[in-house]
């Protein structure tokens, strides 16, 4: 019965929606969970938020970045975290719930965006996080030299990287706004050929001497658009326990690392400033 009464009052609410920076921000009920949302912008889903349980990730690639946060270091030790792009501020939600006391930049473009956000899915007031209107890159640049146990970079506009954000001078700025051991993670998008995913995988490799990725299989085997996560440290990678976390996922992904992820590379040069270009847009027919 209560069950039923929750979903009768998410069918109830109704979509709100503003004009942001970066196009049309919607903000769509969740018919099965009464106080959750998934954000839009220009039709592209961004994030989704559950103001009753931040803990729950709804999103394939958010619930890898939440496994990830889960490992930055023991359970309920605080962090201090950059998110580069806000989006519903997702991450920043879960990692306020999972660990209190927490310290956390938020690094978001889209100033109207944050405003919409802040205002219709308003963050617990206890939660320590501070958001800067910002680009991504310029914001990374204010965080102090080894500051961040954790930073991730979830940017998109117009459902792309930008181009700046995907070279090796971007991820030698992320290496030194780290910690040593700190942890660096980045939502990845692309498909058939994955010039770009192998392009930025040889990146993270000049800069880091750990990687490991994490995406559904389809994804790496070429077959179709999608996101992976990418992991990097100056530390050994808590590889195995990652492994079986993404295993047990509702939608299982595989974890390639070592000369498993450089053979997958194949090869690819890194991205610098001079050659790099934005993420390749996505096709049509992966938001229908």
């Amino acid at each position: 019965m209560a069950r039923n009464k929750q979903r009768d009052r998410a069918a109830a609410a109704a979509p709100v929606s503003e004009t942001v920076d970066g196009g049309l921000a919607e903000l769509v009920p969740d018919r099965e969970r009464p106080r959750a949302w998934t954000l839009l912008v220009d039709g592209a889903p961004q994030s989704h938020v559950d103001l009753d349980d931040p803990t729950h990730l709804s999103f394939e690639y958010q619930r890898r970045l939440g496994h990830i946060v889960d490992l930055a270091a023991p359970p309920n030790r605080p962090l201090q975290a950059v998110h580069l792009g806000g989006g519903a501020l997702t991450l920043a939600r879960y990692v306020a719930a999972t660990r209190p006391r927490s310290t956390q930049q938020v690094v978001e473009l889209d100033g109207r965006l944050v405003q919409f956000v802040r205002r219709e899915l308003p963050l617990d007031p206890g939660a320590r996080v501070r958001v800067r209107s910002t680009d991504a890159r310029a914001g990374l640049a204010k965080v102090q030299d080894g500051w961040a146990d954790l930073i991730i970079a979830d940017v998109f506009g117009g459902a792309r990287t930008p181009a700046h954000l995907t070279s090796a001078e971007f991820l030698a700025e992320v290496r030194r706004a780290l910690r040593p051991g700190g942890l660096y993670a980045a939502n990845l998008a692309d498909g058939p050929p994955l010039a770009h995913l192998r392009g930025q995988i040889a990146t993270a490799a000049a800069v880091f001497p750990e990687l490991a990725l994490t995406a559904d299989p389809t994804v790496l085997r070429g077959r179709r658009f999608g996101n992976a996560v990418l992991l990097a440290s100056d530390r050994e990678l808590p590889v195995a326990e990652l492994t079986r976390r993404v295993a047990t996922d509702p939608h299982p992904g595989r974890v390639e690392h070592g000369r498993a992820l450089a053979d997958f590379a194949g090869g690819a040069a890194p991205v610098t400033d001079a050659s790099a270009k934005p993420s390749p847009a996505p096709p049509a027919s992966v938001f229908r």
